[in-house]
This record gives C-alpha cells, sequence and structure tokens, in this order.
C-alpha cells in the first residue's frame, strides 16, 4: 500500500474497522439532469441501498414501488418485495453497446449503473486494498485553496466500474474530495467529476453523504447528478 493510500485509508476509518463490517446500508435521494436525460427522472428520488463491502453485491430498493433491483457484475434482476423476479438479465454490461449519452434506458439499464457506480463509490478507498488493484499517485493540484493529492487506480478486470483508470482528489485530511473518471457505457470520451462531501462518522467509518457532478451550462453549471444520503448504517 502506498503512503497516499495508507493515508486516505487511515483517514476514512482505517482497515481493521472497515474489515468488521459486511455492508452499508443507505437512505438516499438520487437526482440530477443526467437521470432525465436517461428517461429516468424520478427514478431513484426515494431509494435504499446495501452495499457489500466483501464482494461485488448491491441491493436497492424504490421506496413505494414494489419493486428491488440486484447488481452482480454479470446479472442484474428486478424483483418485487415478495422476491418474484420480474425481470433480469445476464452480461448486463453488452445491453450498453451502441449506447450514446442521449441513449434512453430501461430500468435493468438503470439497476446495472446505478449498482456498479454506488458500490465503488462507497466502498472508496477500502476497495483500492484488494488484490489486482493497482494505485500510483500523480502530480498534486491545487483546488478549493488546498493541496489535493492524486492516486491514480487501475481497476482488475473482473470488478465493473465506470472505467478501467479512475483518479481520486484527496483533501490535506486525507478525505477524498473529488473522483475523476470517464463512463465506457455512457460516454467514454466525456471526463466527470464526482465531488464529495458532508462527512459523518458512522459507527467509526467516515462516510461523505453528499456527491455531486456537474455539466458546464455557458457561464453557470447544471447538477448533473447528486446523491444525497439521510441514514447510513454499517452492519
Amino acid at each position: 500500500m502506498n503512503d497516499l493510500l495508507a493515508t486516505a485509508v487511515a483517514a476514512h476509518g482505517g482497515l481493521d474497522r472497515w474489515n468488521r463490517i459486511r455492508s452499508i446500508r443507505v437512505d438516499a435521494a438520487i437526482t440530477g439532469a443526467f437521470w432525465q436525460v436517461k428517461g429516468k427522472a424520478d427514478a431513484l428520488r426515494d431509494v435504499r441501498f446495501e452495499v457489500d463491502t466483501t464482494q461485488e453485491r448491491l441491493t436497492m430498493d424504490f421506496v413505494g414501488q414494489n419493486r428491488r433491483s440486484v447488481f452482480q457484475p454479470d446479472r442484474v434482476v428486478l424483483r418485487q418485495a415478495d422476491g418474484t423476479v420480474v425481470d433480469a438479465r445476464d452480461e448486463p454490461e453488452r445491453s450498453f453497446d451502441g449506447h450514446q449519452f442521449q441513449t434512453p434506458w430501461d430500468d435493468l439499464h438503470l439497476a446495472y449503473f446505478t449498482g456498479e457506480a454506488l458500490w465503488t463509490y462507497v466502498n472508496t478507498p477500502f476497495l483500492f486494498t484488494w488484490p489486482g488493484f493497482v494505485c500510483e499517485e500523480i502530480a498534486p493540484i491545487e483546488a478549493d485553496g488546498e493541496t489535493w493529492r492524486r492516486l491514480n487506480v487501475t481497476f482488475p478486470d473482473h470488478i465493473k466500474t465506470h472505467t478501467r483508470k479512475q483518479v481520486f482528489c484527496f483533501g490535506p485530511d486525507g478525505l477524498l474530495r473529488r473522483h475523476d473518471f470517464t463512463i465506457d457505457i455512457v460516454d467514454p470520451g466525456t471526463e466527470s467529476q464526482l465531488y464529495a462531501a458532508d462527512y459523518r462518522d458512522i459507527d467509526g467509518i467516515i462516510v461523505p453523504a453528499t456527491r455531486r457532478a456537474y455539466a458546464p451550462m455557458g457561464d453557470d453549471r447544471t447538477v448533473l447528478v447528486a446523491i444525497d444520503m439521510a441514514d447510513i448504517t454499517v452492519c
């Protein structure tokens, strides 16, 4: 583990504490212009999801909709609350072939994307200590009156995520400030920046409860993705 990753892991609660948990449960509102483009404007406005911290798996309940999605890298499933399977898709990543930014999504597309995205976000930075991850500190940047150290992370092929190489920016306190990436299944030519803030201590794990990605709109910015976490529980 290099120095920057060790600093970030310690700042977010430490590996010993992290290794004693198995999941993180979150009540959240996920909004923004991106979901409107995909035809899912209000689909994530009231959700409850559980992130597995030991394997790539995420379940999401759509509150008041009698619907649950289950994401795993090779399969996504939609179920009713009683467990009845409504729809499923094997090798879900392939269903995005030929998509462009404006291409609308069905419910299984949404389940796959939110699964791989939220699973990566919530497991950061502890995930990078797993075998197969390659981490390298690159040149720092100056932002928001601070010096942000940057970690270039190459994900192993078996982990489904936005793209293989992503950059994570950490503040002087070791906490994540910004996550830089492209999204292969949406628009691999456009870089996204997801800002993390509103940190909370959840039983020893330090979690950013809000995340924001912006898109330029002339002289202004519009919120492309907003993730606002209310109740957070480690299990």
